[in-house]
């Protein structure tokens, strides 16, 4: 079997729980090597200011838990890097710069204008969307992705109010844009 890819994890997707979860149990199981900066892990903790201070609490030690998980995950890389690139978005040139400095093979983004293709091809960096690559690695690895999903499904169902209807699993990934594999996992 080939070296498994290295990709950086974008803010966007390490955000919602169950795009996290099943992205990083994919990585657990070592499909796939994730990557990321401090300031992509910054990112993530300032999106959860608004939820109050339960939901920063609850997001340090998840940050914590994917560094002691992860602990190859973090990349580093000097100013000049991101200072050179260019992007639509400025604000997202630490992403590609962490691409670059950690030989990702890709990008995970749900945020497919802030990074064009062409763009990062220059780079030798591909961008790929959450849904078309879980889905890949579900194609590729489909006992493991099951197995990722199932975990996740167990832990939404078990976290859901006592008096909810329990989550299906192409329902709870329909609700983290994950049409592509619902359909694959539970068609």
């Amino acid at each position: 079997m080939s070296e498994s890819p290295r990709v950086v994890v974008d803010t966007c997707v390490l955000f919602p729980t169950v795009l996290r979860e099943l992205t990083l149990g994919a990585a657990a199981r070592g499909l796939f090597r994730p990557l990321w900066s401090e300031r992509i892990l910054g990112e993530w903790q300032r999106a959860v200011i608004k939820l109050g201070p339960a939901a920063v609490a609850q997001v340090e030690g998840e940050i914590a838990m994917a560094r002691v998980h992860f602990p190859k995950a973090l990349v580093s890389y000097q100013p000049a890097l991101e200072e050179r690139l260019y992007l639509p978005d400025p604000n997202d040139r630490h992403v590609l710069a962490a691409a670059i400095a950690g030989s990702a093979d890709a990008i995970l983004t749900m945020n497919a204008s802030d990074f064009p293709r062409n763009i990062l091809s220059e780079e030798g960096v591909l961008r790929v969307d959450p849904d078309g690559f879980l889905t890949d690695l579900a194609q590729k690895h489909p006992d493991q992705m099951r197995a990722v999903a199932d975990e996740v499904l167990a832990r939404a169902n078990h976290f859901a109010p006592k008096d909810a209807a329990p989550w299906r699993l192409r329902a709870l990934l329909k609700k983290g844009r994950l049409n592509r594999l619902g359909k694959l996992l539970d068609p």
